[in-house]
């Protein structure tokens, strides 16, 4: 049998190939059981919503539900005073599933409701398990079930939507941390105010975290209990579904932050102890608990729970029409140890028989029903592991997401800013850190998200500037901190978004360096919205710098967008030279320098590359952006000829650069600074598309 393209493309791969060949067979075969040996699809399978919870009917309602342990169940809610009534009593079927149907009147729209489930040596009230959407009462703070049955449902416009790849620049946001208000934000407030910011700024999608309703605010939507309901906190389902239709509309691709790598723990909310039982969706003994994140573990070796979790993800597909997920967690999936405390230092510590198996066939089957539902789909993992064959096709040996993120990249970004002095930036490792990635696998490359805003930790910028962002970010102030940190904090999100070989990331507000962090309201700060919000009006003012970053980045994002399949140039270094702090790299006809040191500022620096005419196309030094103007980006670079490299199709770019600057020149389609006869060989070249070859160093 011939070895699976994932091992084909790695040598290094091969000594693990029955591993490899394990997982995928056991995948193949866990979908015939699934399937019923193929009789429906995998996407058929994964329909649990259109049977289980709360459905209207011709002549009433029907609801079910799950509960093998259970001995009796019964709907309570405001149509019956809360209290146990027979009428109301949920019949058995088979497989622990039970059933009510009731008539049209016993239900109305936004009545509350809950389970009263027994079992053996207990009872208790329970959220059910698949509803679709859950309440918090302002006063007494008790969570409940609500019937969601509008008489004029919301109706999508956008019928058909695809999502720009070329490449994805997502912008990472909060529904409900992105009012300037001091309070919680709301779907139409974002659809409204937010929406129109993001698609100027030149981002092609949206990253929405925190969907799935969660009891408590501060977990950030990590802690989950209804995972078929959209967070009421922020709006109506309705609300949401025309937030998803208007980004539709102006462009946007939405993503969804999904959270399968645990629960929370809470009983009377979530599936904690849902039946009475302890084991039902999560594992018993000591895997049950996610100690570092005070959490329930799925087991995914279950079917049950795999109908649940695939369901869920077709659910979000088909009734909300999300664009895909972002998946959340998956290092702590893939891994008995959840990742802690391993160093994964060698490709044997992925196959060393610490990995859950049932954990990779889940995500690997995720991965085929999401694409099966819409081959368009975009699936990313938040895994730090490394792990090979991540975003790798299912067919090829892989887990089948389309992107993983390179999360390595704002932990060096992190290190460097604590750890290193300006003089001691070194441009190999930063060359390193953001094109060290697997050739088969795409990635999300980004300088920080929300992990790295969160209370205990610092933005870059803050990193940066630290407390003088308070006194001097006026426009006209002169201030060396603060200049320093503009000036590093464009050449960081210039190097990262212009090495992708994927797509780009930015967490809501750190575009323009927005000036604190971020702190849900809680007990500790006296239940304060003053951090749990972005500060819009910052960048909008004239009079402050922030204006500077923000500009930037839409000048950055505008050139990426103007290059088509930006992410799929290949990336050719030029030169680095860790003594000179300097880099320089090229992707197709655009040349990419950056001068790292903090003092030193070159004349006629010499580059090799393609001869030709090169325009400068954006600089951070430029004063639109907060800079100096040092450089005159009007002026022409045309390259000196050196009969040393004419066979390599190279001459010399000679440019000023200004100490704590980048910049990125286009070469012009012309060829000027060549003689004749070198001029019209050259332009043979270009038309047969010869490649240069790199100069040996």
């Amino acid at each position: 049998m011939e070895k699976l393209t994932l091992i084909q493309n790695d040598p290094w791969l091969k000594p693990y190939s029955d591993a490899i060949e394990g997982r995928y067979h056991r995948t193949i075969e866990k979908e015939k059981t699934l399937t019923c040996g193929g009789k429906q699809t995998l996407a058929e399978f994964a329909s649990g919503y259109l049977y289980f919870g709360l459905h209207r009917t011709e002549d009433g309602w029907v609801f079910r539900e799950w509960a093998p342990h259970a001995t009796a169940i019964y709907l309570i809610g405001t149509f019956n005073s809360w209290e146990k009534n027979e009428s109301y009593r949920l019949q058995p079927l088979d497989n622990g599933n039970w059933e009510i149907v009731l008539p049209a009147t016993a239900l109305h729209h936004e009545d509350l409701y809950k389970l009263l489930i027994e079992w053996e040596g207990g009872c208790g009230e329970r959220i059910p398990a698949w509803c679709r959407r859950v309440v918090q009462d302002e006063q007494t703070k008790i969570f409940s079930a609500q019937v969601w049955a509008p008489e004029n449902p919301y109706q999508f416009e956008v019928k058909t939507f695809r999502p720009d790849t070329s490449p994805l620049l997502i912008y990472e946001c909060h529904i409900g941390m992105a009012s300037e208000e001091e309070k919680t934000g709301t779907y139409e407030e974002f659809r409204t105010h937010v929406l129109p910011r993001i698609v100027k700024d030149g981002y092609n999608a949206i990253q929405i975290m925190a969907i799935q309703e969660h009891p408590y605010y501060g977990s950030f939507g990590y802690h989950v209990s209804s995972f078929f309901a959209p967070s009421s906190r922020f709006g109506t389902p309705d609300e949401l579904k025309r937030l998803i239709d208007d980004a539709h509309r102006m462009g946007l691709t939405v993503i969804m932050d999904i959270v399968h790598s645990h629960a929370v723990k809470n009983e009377t909310e979530g599936l904690g102890r849902f039946d009475g039982s302890y084991y039902q969706y999560f594992h018993t003994g000591a895997r049950r608990e996610h100690q570092a994140w005070d959490s329930l573990c799925f087991d995914y070796g279950k079917d049950e729970v795999l109908h649940f979790l695939l369901s869920n993800c077709k659910y979000w597909l088909d009734e909300y029409r999300f664009d895909g997920f972002r998946f959340d967690g998956v290092t702590s999936m893939l891994y008995y140890s959840h990742g802690l405390g391993e160093d994964f230092l060698s490709y044997g510590d992925y196959y060393n028989g610490h990995q859950d198996d049932d954990a990779i066939t889940y995500l690997t089957l995720a991965n085929k029903l999401i694409h099966e539902v819409n081959p368009h789909a975009v699936t990313i993992a938040e895994e730090v592991s490394g792990m090979p064959g991540l975003a790798v096709k299912v067919t090829d040996g892989g887990y089948g997401f389309d992107y993983r993120m390179a999360m390595n990249i704002p932990d060096f970004w992190i290190k460097i800013l604590k750890e290193k002095k300006d003089e001691d930036w070194h441009p190999s490792a930063i060359w390193w850190e953001t094109t060290n990635r697997r050739a088969d696998e795409k990635t999300i490359s980004y300088a920080e998200s929300h992990d790295q805003a969160l209370v205990g930790d610092k933005t870059i910028i803050f990193r940066l500037i630290d407390a003088d962002m308070y006194w001097h970010m006026q426009a006209d102030d002169r201030h060396f901190m603060v200049e320093r940190g503009l000036a590093l904090h464009k050449m960081i999100r210039l190097v990262t978004a212009t090495t992708i070989n994927g797509g780009y990331l930015n967490f809501m507000g750190n575009e323009f360096g927005h000036p604190e962090w971020i702190d849900f309201p809680r007990e500790g700060n006296g239940w304060s919205y003053k951090y749990a919000r972005r500060q819009w009006s910052l960048v909008d003012d004239p009079n402050l710098k922030y204006r500077f970053l923000g500009d930037f980045d839409r000048e950055m994002l505008a050139l990426i967008r103007s290059v088509k399949d930006f992410q799929a140039l290949s990336v050719q270094k030029v030169w680095d030279n860790d003594g000179d702090q300097v880099l320089a790299y090229m992707r197709g006809e655009y040349v990419f320098v950056f001068n790292f040191s903090p003092a030193q500022s070159f004349t006629d620096y010499g580059l090799l590359t393609p001869p030709g005419t090169y325009r400068t196309v954006l600089n951070t030094d430029d004063p639109r952006f907060g800079g100096n103007g040092l450089t005159d980006d009007a002026i022409e670079h045309l390259t000196q000829y050196d009969p040393l490299y004419e066979k390599e199709y190279k001459g010399w770019l000679k440019l000023y650069l200004p100490a704590r600057t980048a910049m990125v020149l286009r070469r012009l389609p012309e060829v000027r600074s060549l003689s004749v006869e070198q001029r019209e060989r050259a332009k043979r070249r270009v038309q047969k598309k010869t490649m240069p070859r790199k100069r040996k160093e």
